[in-house]
């Protein structure tokens, strides 16, 4: 009997797969319209929706640094048709530093594919600073006067201030959002004097000049901001890179997982798209699930060991 009802699941699962997608799919963005997980979700579900022939819809709901999104991941259905774009703050930052959260992210989801890799940038208002050592000296001169953005408390945007406030031994102010949309828009109006966000969402607003890049947190500089020095050049050893990929609920079938991974293989492939990712500072990925998984793991082992050496804490 066993044996029976194996070869029944077996089968399903295998027609499940072949049959997907036959309905609308929902992509949710756990953060807010705007921000780098948001722009590269719509490239991508743009083109599934024109390939698969059903909908491929994006859905925001944001919330406690992308921990509402993903939870409703993880309790959804694992048919496919709920799916997650998960980042570093999601699956790797936010757990290594809040014990707390509401979803286990190893155990509650299927690794589906790594989308993409970006460098975090510091980005300031024009009239904060023009350069990063200038930054660095009105720091050191004003403790506690300078406040710098987040995305949300226990973000890898806030985790990537606080290790840019302990190397450089400076007393500034942590201010979180609720995503990068409204962070980006105080940083422009001067409500903030800087933050860090990935090169993906800040690139057009630097390009107009509305705030100013003064470093990218990769060891080297990016082409796509090529004038920008890395912040590693002032700060040896700095680095911070951000990354985005789609998980599913746990227990989802191979076969619907292999369909996504994929498909968004193929996109990332495209020549359109690729020349899209280049503009944006992203380096395409799309590896296999368990490749994936075990790079999850890795990550979160290491935003764990640094949460630990710096001894960084958020308020629960």
């Amino acid at each position: 009997m066993k044996r029976i009802f194996l070869l029944l699941v077996f089968f399903a699962s295998t027609a499940a797969g072949q049959t997907y997608p036959s309905r609308p799919v929902r992509w949710i963005v756990p953060f807010p319209p705007g921000g780098a997980t948001d722009i590269l979700a719509r490239i991508v579900a743009q083109k599934m929706t024109e390939s698969w022939g059903v909908a491929v819809v994006v859905e925001n709901r944001a919330g406690a640094a992308g921990a509402i999104g993903s939870e409703a991941v993880a309790k959804a259905a694992p048919d496919g048709y709920t799916i997650l774009m998960g980042t570093t703050s999601t699956h790797a930052v936010n757990p290594a530093i809040n014990p707390k959260l509401p979803y286990d992210n190893l155990a509650d989801f299927t690794a589906v594919t790594l989308v993409a890799t970006f460098p975090n940038v510091l980005v300031a208002h024009p009239s904060t600073a023009s350069s990063l050592p200038e930054l660095i000296a009105r720091l050191k001169a004003n403790p506690g006067k300078y406040n710098f953005g987040s995305s949300g408390a226990g973000s890898s945007t806030h985790l990537t201030g606080e290790l840019f406030k302990l190397m450089t031994q400076t007393d500034i102010n942590h201010i979180p959002y609720k995503g990068t949309g409204p962070l980006l828009n105080d940083l422009m109006a001067g409500h903030v004097s800087f933050a860090f966000d990935q090169i993906t969402a800040v690139m057009s607003a630097v390009q107009a000049g509305k705030m100013r890049a003064l470093g990218v947190a990769s060891l080297e500089r990016n082409p796509a901001l090529p004038d920008v020095p890395a912040i590693a050049e002032v700060l040896p050893g700095f680095e911070a890179t951000a990354w985005v990929g789609i998980f599913s609920p746990a227990r989802t079938p191979g076969e619907i997982t292999n369909r996504i991974q994929s498909e968004t293989r193929r996109i990332l492939q495209l020549p359109e798209i690729a020349q899209r990712m280049r503009e944006l500072g992203a380096t395409p990925v799309a590896n296999a699930p368990a490749e994936f998984s075990a790079f999850v793991q890795k990550d979160t082992r290491k935003w764990r060991e640094l949460v630990q050496a710096a001894r960084i804490k958020i308020e629960q």
